[in-house]
Formats: structure tokens, C-alpha cells, sequence
């Protein structure tokens, strides 16, 4: 998680995103799959989410769309918890695990609209063998989101 943090405040440093980093890791090998941050903006394109990036670069590295092929344990850490794009993603990318940091109501509060989602989503990932950790390190992301919010970072979402 401290990669995914220390992403996330590189990419508001260098003012290239949102306030988001994700990291993919194999937890066998703990090897870094891929490293993520949000360049929706940046980039000009509503998909580019922290962990859409992340697991996209980890499914490139791989060679697989599954990430879990050949028996991999593989954990998702992302500095919040996934808006509703990011959690109907997020299953069909073979991770096992994923850790959040800030929580949804903390990401809505700096005013992201992050979606509407199932109340009982972790949940529903658990079903689908998913453990679910939440609140790693949310102090510390939320200070990130605070910081971006200060600083008059765009705020996104669908619209109404």
C-alpha cells in the first residue's frame, strides 16, 4: 500500500491526475505487476482509473488477462475503495485479494461522484473469492484526497 500512496502523491506532484495510486503484486513472488494512478484527466478518457491502470499494465506484464492463471496469489492495493466502474472490474481481472485505504463516503466527501454501488459489495466479492481489507493506511490516503481537494483538483463522476 505505501507503493500505491507514494504513486498517488507523485502523480499530484507532478499534477497529472486524481487523487488515486493502485498497485497489483504477486503475492507468491511478491513481485510488482503493475503500479497505477489516476489519469483521467490527464489522459482525457473517463476509464483511466488508479486500478483500471494498474491491473492493466499487471494483465500486460503477464501476458493474461487472468491474473490468477498458473496459481498466482495476486492482491489489488489501491488507496480507496473502487467506484462502481472499478468494482464491476476488478472480479473479471483474476485478483484474489484487494486492500483499501480510504473509503467510499471519504472519496464523496471531496466530491466524487464514485458511482452507484451495491451496499453490500465486499460482500459479494467474498462469494466470488475475493477477500476484502478495508481501511489500510486511510489516514493516510484521505490526508491525499484532503490535499487534492485543497489544492482545487477536478472533481468527475457520471452525471445526472
Amino acid at each position: 500500500m505505501t507503493v500505491a500512496l507514494e504513486a498517488c502523491r507523485r502523480n499530484l506532484d507532478g499534477g497529472t491526475g486524481g487523487p488515486f495510486g493502485a498497485v497489483v503484486l504477486d503475492g507468491k513472488t511478491r513481485q510488482v505487476l503493475g503500479v497505477g494512478v489516476n489519469l483521467v484527466v490527464f489522459g482525457q478518457a473517463s476509464v483511466l482509473h488508479a486500478e483500471i491502470v494498474a491491473l492493466t499494465l499487471a494483465q500486460q506484464r503477464t501476458g493474461s488477462y487472468d491474473l490468477a492463471a498458473g496459481g498466482r496469489d495476486v492482491t489489488l492495493y489501491s488507496t480507496a475503495e473502487p467506484c462502481a466502474m472499478c468494482l464491476g472490474a476488478i472480479p473479471w481481472s483474476g485478483v484474489n485479494r484487494l486492500v483499501c485505504g480510504a473509503r467510499d463516503e471519504d472519496v464523496r466527501a471531496i466530491g466524487f461522484d464514485e458511482g452507484d454501488k451495491p451496499a453490500g459489495w465486499s460482500d459479494l466479492y467474498r462469494r466470488r473469492g475475493i477477500t476484502v481489507t478495508r481501511d489500510f493506511l486511510r489516514a493516510e490516503a484521505v490526508g491525499l484526497l484532503e490535499r487534492y481537494a485543497a489544492d482545487g483538483g477536478i472533481r468527475y463522476g457520471p452525471h445526472d
